[in-house]
């Protein structure tokens, strides 16, 4: 079963939602997956774990990810991810104290 979506790739994922990122970025459903365990804050071993994958299966799915999402670490999936709306998302931002 292909779970490719064959739609072409756009750019910036802010103020998108989790669906329209998978479907701008081409992610497949389980991409997408993986992109929301990262937004939680989960490693590689720790979504291999949840999924059921080989730690190297889901490094490989991060580096695909990357390419797709045009990131460089993952950081800044993260962040981007987060922006359209993965990931636990705290209802409140507390200031830090230095």
């Amino acid at each position: 079963m292909n779970h490719r979506q064959n739609v072409p790739s756009a750019g910036t994922l802010s103020g998108s939602s989790p669906c329209t990122v998978r479907r701008s970025h081409q992610l497949t459903s389980r991409e997408t997956e993986i992109l929301e365990l990262l937004a939680d804050g989960m490693n590689n071993r720790q979504i291999a774990r949840r999924l059921f994958l080989a730690e190297k299966t889901v490094r490989n799915y991060v580096s695909r990810i990357f390419t797709k999402l045009e990131v460089h670490d993952r950081a800044a999936a993260v962040l981007r991810a987060r922006d359209a709306g993965f990931g636990d998302q705290p209802d409140t931002v507390l200031p830090q104290h230095a």
